[in-house]
């Protein structure tokens, strides 16, 4: 087989579960050392701050001699899960109109945008740009996606998240159809994650409702794995994927050392 990763949308969906779970790797390795899959070349880490203040790694920038990958981790820490549950709404700064997201979210990913963009305008736009991430990680994908598609020259960009909760309301999701015609969200049937935050949320003792849409496309997977937490975890998207395409999944894993989720 060829060095060509994603011939397919079903092997580009492995090539990037596996590229989210090294978002993990890199985050919980002290140094940040993560392995970099063979062809692509390491760009940049990106920062941004938790909901308590704290700065941490958030993900990373690759790239190829005819692509770019921006892959953004999911919740790996206490101050995390405090921001997945701030389901109240500010208006998404980056497009004019009346757009709003979920407050939590969208603090994160302002915090890593200023030098993400700059960042990301050192390189090609004439390459493919591919943006994705797990859980946490697929909201702050989706919050990315939309940005660099409206304020950026890059022509080509396609977002694959996987067990992504809600990221904004229905005016956010009918924008994303508008700047993202290659978007690709995936989800477990069985992850309780992309159910949240709910389609109409109230916070307690607060007269202000939120309402809340997914982006399209879904593309729905379905395994059990016997709990919630192995119902969402990366390694259970991959090893779902790796089950339908078991050649590609082996050459993966041949062709790079560590690099796919076990």
């Amino acid at each position: 087989m060829s060095v060509n990763y994603g011939p397919s949308l079903e092997q580009r969906a492995l090539f990037f579960a596996a590229i989210c779970g090294q978002t993990y790797v890199q985050f919980n390795n002290p140094d940040g050392v993560f392995v970099v899959p063979f062809s692509y070349q390491f760009h940049g880490t990106i920062f941004a701050k938790s909901i308590s203040g704290t700065k941490e790694r958030f993900g990373f920038i690759l790239e190829s001699s005819e692509e770019i990958i921006i892959a953004f981790r999911g919740t790996s820490s206490a101050q995390d899960w405090i921001s997945d549950f701030i389901a109240s709404q500010k208006r998404y700064p980056y497009l004019k109109g009346p757009l709003y997201t979920h407050k939590g979210f969208t603090d994160i990913y302002a915090s890593s945008r200023n030098k993400l963009i700059a960042s990301i305008r050192k390189l090609p736009t004439s390459k493919k740009l591919y943006i994705t991430g797990h859980s946490l990680g697929g909201a702050l994908a989706t919050l990315c996606a939309l940005d660099l598609a409206a304020n950026t020259s890059f022509t080509s960009i396609q977002l694959f998240t996987f067990g992504s909760p809600r990221v904004g309301d229905p005016a956010f999701s009918k924008a994303c159809a508008q700047y993202l015609s290659d978007s690709y969200r995936i989800a477990n049937l069985f992850d309780i994650v992309p159910l949240a935050p709910p389609n109409v949320y109230k916070p307690p003792r607060q007269e202000e409702v939120y309402y809340f849409n997914h982006v399209k496309s879904r593309w729905m997977l379905e395994f059990q794995n016997g709990s919630v937490s192995l119902n969402h975890v990366i390694s259970s998207y991959y090893q779902e994927l790796a089950r339908q395409n078991p050649e590609y999944a082996a050459y993966l894993s041949r062709q790079n050392p560590g690099f796919c989720p076990q």
